[in-house]
């Protein structure tokens, strides 16, 4: 039976540990489709990791397994999960890593995965993903209801998401950088009903008058704001890095005007 189970981690690719999940998951179903999203979230970061959930899973089939393995609290008392969120499926801890999932979906069920014949017979207290999380995600597969696994879990852990500020009339928004993609661009939580086009915005004191609809539109090295792909504003450079350019973190202020058109302008 051919499925699609994706994986997203921590581990990068220097080591073993991709590669021993997917030969747990093929041994048991050797006719998944296993699709890598990224093993090079930044290590322990479960904010990152959820975001890069968030900004991949929808782009699957409905019935998708989406396996996330970013897990600092690995051997501890948090659960180990599977959730089910708008026909698609989720494995992993339960530690905020399915935030968004829970946040953007019409209606999930979490339940706790305690059964012990569909984990390995040996579980490392380091090793989740290859001993639990995998064969999970290769039973689930071959069409184990999640009912199964365990007892349902009516209160899963959920990232706290920090949304804009809105003020002055909603004249003023003020939000900030979440995330740096691998490109520099700053991404913000500011969402694209938040913006016109000639929107002016503050960052790590410099300006940008108005939201651009491509990079062309500044020079090469040039700042501009952009609604990006994942959704949100973005600050970035045409052919650089704006994360070098201006020298910022993630959790930097951004401040949006939302100015008026320069007709309305003139009128006022």
């Amino acid at each position: 039976m051919k499925s699609i189970i994706t994986l997203t981690t921590d581990f990068g690719l220097k080591d073993h540990y991709v590669g021993a999940m997917k030969g747990v998951i093929l041994s048991i179903n050797p006719e998944a489709v296993i699709v890598d999203i990224t093993h090079e979230v930044p290590p322990q970061d479960v904010f990152c990791g959820a975001f890069t959930l968030r900004n991949a899973y929808g782009y699957f089939l409905r019935g998708a397994i989406h396996v996330v393995v970013v897990d600092p609290g690995v051997g501890s008392e948090r659960k180990p999960i599977v959730a089910e969120a708008d026909g698609n499926l989720f494995v992993g801890p339960d530690n905020g890593v399915f935030t968004f999932v829970y946040l953007e979906s019409s209606h999930y069920r979490v339940f706790e995965i305690t059964t012990p014949r569909f984990m390995l017979s040996k579980i490392s207290s380091t090793f989740h993903g290859r001993d639990i999380f995998a064969p999970v995600a290769s039973y689930l597969s071959l069409g184990v209801p999640i009912t199964e696994m365990g007892k349902e879990v009516e209160d899963p852990v959920r990232l706290h998401i920090r949304k804009p500020e809105v003020k002055e009339k909603e004249k003023e928004v003020l939000g900030e950088v979440i995330y740096i993609d691998s490109f520099g661009n700053l991404i913000t939580n500011i969402s694209p009903d938040l913006l016109t086009p000639y929107s002016k915005v503050f960052i790590g004191k410099r300006a940008i008058d108005r939201i651009a609809k491509s990079y062309t539109e500044v020079e090469p090295g040039e700042l501009l704001a952009i609604e990006g792909s994942s959704g949100f504003l973005e600050v970035s450079v045409n052919r650089g890095s704006a994360a070098k350019k201006l020298d910022v973190k993630v959790g930097e202020k951004v401040l949006l005007f939302k100015a008026l058109k320069s007709k309305e302008r003139e009128s006022t």
